[in-house]
Parts: structure tokens; C-alpha cells; sequence
């Protein structure tokens, strides 16, 4: 399974790559990007609760097979758009949605099969050794299509991306879990509702909810606006933009391999709120810095903080939950986590385009810090966890 996904996911992030370049070649706007960015998140904002409910009724394997192929068939359309030069933003736009209504189903299904192969002391470094897979792929993904971009073309790109999808299709075929989805009488609405309640009765998960939601928010632009960064402050291609993205998924394998070497979960929360200080100090310093140097630097370690932050919240969800809850209750935190990132992007393009990309970056950052400190001091249930 870990090998299958890190398989397609480096596919993805190539596509990630050359969909960011080819957005802003074609329109110079960063509110066009933010837009791409919105477009391919929202779906999971809308639709995620419907997917948990379905991964908890349904074979989630199943589920996950029929998510793959759907995004699989969406990268073979943008390929042959791109390769034929007749692709539109608008084009791109809407297979992005597409992409993100097979996530809104197929995510809240793959958060809840991971813990269903392992022990659950072995969940949170389960979670994190997933975390690894992804952001390995975030730096092997962007050099490989920096590469495929720069000698072959975006098109190239996509079509390597479609074909990366077999193999995540292969070994979710291959795989036993032992827990399978119960049938229920419950209606769909009941079942979302139950959801809901676990996490409002739990003291500090509803806070942990809204966490997720305003740290993606506020964090994410860092990555969405990368291209408009290495073009406008450091007056660089697509080559800095493959060096940035490249720095923050290698961070990211750091602060996943930090968590997954944990030997503890005391005092988790709290771990979390520290690490999102300093994930706010460094993307301040991204936005207000003019060394390129320093800057890749500071976005290794934004990237490694980020990842912190995450792999520690998500373990802590999946701690508290059973494996029949395990979709529904995902799926409200994955709403709130990859709802923050669209608005986030549409807020940030919009203020880019007013303002300047550095001075949001700036204000972002000291945003992060602000919201680590009043969950730290002020509303200190989600600490206690």
C-alpha cells in the first residue's frame, strides 16, 4: 500500500508542478492560481462528509479503486488538452474539480483503511510513516517533473501522472484489511450526524477541528503561491519554483521521520501548538526575505514544522476514534483541514494581487503564531489532549 501510493503520488506532484506553471504561464495572474488551487480543493469542502459516510457503509478499497480511476482519466484528458494546445484555464479549472470530487470520496476511504492495517499502538506512526510517503513523492515528484517540464513539456507531465495511477490501483487490489464496513438502516444523514457528535462530546476535538481548518488556511498559500514567489522576488523560472517545492516536501519527510520517532503520545497537543509557532516564524521570515539562500532554508523548514503540526493532529484523531466511526469522523476533520486550503489560496491570490506575494506571506505567518498562542494560553482544552 505505502509503495503503491508513494507511486502516485509522485505522479501527482509532477502534475502539481506543471499545472502551477502552466496556470500562471497562461494567465500571469496569481489570482488565477489561487483559483486552480480552490477549484481542485472545494469538492473535498462540499462533499467529504457524504464520502465518510460511504466509507464507513462501503468496501473502502472499493471506493479507493473508483477514486483512482476517476483521477487517473482527468490527468489523460489535461495531457492530451495540453499536448494538443488547445488547453484553457477554465479547461484546467474544471478537471481540477473533477480531481477533487474523486478525493472527497476516495480521501475520507483512505484515512480510514490506513489504521485498519496496523495495531492501533502503531497508529501514529502509521500515520506518519503515510505522511512520509506523500512528502517523499513532494520532492521526488517536483525534480522529476521540473525535469519533464523543462525537456518534454507540461503534457508529459499529466501523462506520467495517469500512468502512476496503476499502481496504486494494483495494490489496492492486492491488499486483505480485516476490518470491513457493517450494513446499516441508518440513513445518511443520521450517519453524518454521528460524526459530528463524537466530535463535539469529545472534549478539544471540535477545537482540533477548527485548528486544522484555520492552520491550513493560513499555512498552505506558502505552497500555492511558490511560483509567483521564485518569478516576482527572486525573478526566477520554473527551475526556483522546482527548488522550493522540492526544499519543503524534503522538510516534510524531516518532520514526518520526527514524529513517526516518537516514542510517546503525552502532551501531543501541545507538541503541535509549540511546532505551529515556529512553522509562523518561518513562513514570516519566507515572505520578508530577499536572500534566495535563506529563503530555501527557511522553506525546508516550514515544510518539516507543517508536517509536524499535521502528522501530530491526525494521529491524535485516529487515536480516539473506532474503526466504524473511523470514515465519518475523518471526513469531518478532512473538511475542515482541505477547506481552510481552497479559502486560504482565493483569499491570498485575491490580497497578492492588492498587496504584494510577501507581504501576505508576512502576514500569514504572524497569523499562524497568533493562533498557536490563543489555543496554547487562552482555549487550552485542545492542548490538554
Amino acid at each position: 500500500m505505502w509503495l503503491g501510493a508513494c507511486t502516485s503520488t509522485v505522479g501527482t506532484w509532477m502534475q502539481i508542478l506543471a499545472q502551477s506553471w502552466l496556470v500562471y504561464s497562461l494567465s500571469n495572474s496569481s489570482l488565477y492560481l489561487g483559483l486552480d488551487a480552490f477549484f481542485g480543493q472545494i469538492p473535498i469542502f462540499l462533499f467529504s462528509l457524504f464520502g465518510g459516510v460511504f466509507a464507513d457503509r462501503k468496501n473502502r478499497q472499493n471506493l479507493l479503486v473508483a477514486s483512482q480511476v476517476m483521477q487517473m482519466s482527468s490527468a489523460f484528458t489535461l495531457a492530451a488538452m495540453a499536448g494538443t494546445g488547445v488547453v484553457r484555464v477554465w479547461h484546467i479549472w474544471c478537471l481540477s474539480f473533477m480531481v477533487g470530487l474523486a478525493q472527497s470520496f476516495g480521501g475520507p476511504a483512505y484515512s480510514a483503511l490506513i489504521p485498519t492495517l496496523v495495531k492501533k499502538e502503531d497508529i501514529q506512526n502509521a500515520v506518519a510513516l503515510n505522511s512520509i510517503q506523500f512528502n517523499l513523492a513532494r520532492v521526488v515528484g517536483p525534480a522529476l517533473g521540473g525535469i519533464a517540464l523543462v525537456k518534454l513539456g507540461a503534457a508529459w507531465c499529466f501523462g506520467l501522472n495517469g500512468i502512476s495511477y496503476i499502481a496504486v490501483i494494483f495494490t489496492l487490489l492486492a491488499i486483505h484489511p480485516e476490518f470491513v464496513p457493517e450494513k446499516t438502516g441508518e440513513s445518511v444523514i443520521e450517519s453524518m450526524r454521528g460524526g459530528i457528535n463524537f466530535l463535539r462530546q469529545r472534549e478539544g476535538m471540535a477545537g482540533l477541528v477548527a485548528l486544522a481548518f484555520f492552520t491550513a488556511m493560513l499555512s498552505f498559500p506558502l505552497i500555492t503561491f511558490l511560483p509567483v514567489m521564485a518569478r516576482e522576488v527572486f525573478h526566477g523560472g520554473s527551475n526556483i519554483f522546482t527548488l522550493f517545492l522540492c526544499l519543503s516536501g524534503a522538510g516534510s519527510v524531516v518532520g514526518a521521520l520526527v514524529v513517526a520517532g516518537s516514542q510517546t503520545h503525552v502532551g501531543q497537543a501541545k507538541r503541535s501548538l509549540l511546532a505551529m509557532v515556529v512553522l509562523g516564524v518561518l513562513i514570516t521570515a519566507f515572505g520578508l526575505s530577499k536572500n534566495l539562500v535563506l529563503s530555501t532554508a527557511l522553506v525546508f523548514g516550514a515544510g518539516a514544522a507543517l508536517m509536524v503540526v499535521f502528522a501530530l493532529n491526525s494521529s491524535l484523531i485516529q487515536l480516539y476514534v473506532s474503526d466504524a466511526m473511523r470514515g465519518r469522523v475523518m471526513s469531518v476533520y478532512n473538511v475542515a483541514f482541505r477547506g481552510g486550503m481552497p479559502l486560504g489560496s482565493v483569499i491570498s491570490g485575491s490580497l497578492i494581487k492588492q498587496v504584494s506575494a510577501p507581504a501576505i506571506m508576512a502576514g500569514n505567518g504572524v497569523l499562524v503564531v497568533l493562533l498557536a498562542a490563543y489555543f496554547l494560553l487562552v482555549q487550552r482544552k485542545v492542548s490538554k489532549l
